[in-house]
């Protein structure tokens, strides 16, 4: 059982889920504080530019390098 703990909460899956938790967090609020000064567009481009930069991180380190291929014949 210790190893499947283990395994679970790696150093790639601890930082895995650092990023995409970063990369919800600080772009939400930076757009909140945006849209109360009364930058509301500036927000939804902060947050949407955020959010791209997270997806694309996640895809880049660890979706990008897997090998998902069906059985050959």
């Amino acid at each position: 059982m210790s190893e499947t703990k283990q395994s679970f909460l790696s150093r790639g899956n601890l930082l895995l889920a650092a990023v995409v938790t970063l990369g919800i967090v600080l772009p939400g609020v930076a757009r909140r504080l945006l849209g109360e000064a009364g930058y509301n567009d500036l927000g939804m481009v902060v947050f949407t530019l955020g959010y791209a930069g997270m997806v694309f991180i996640v895809w880049y380190g660890w979706l990008r390098p897997l090998d998902i291929t069906g059985p050959s014949g």
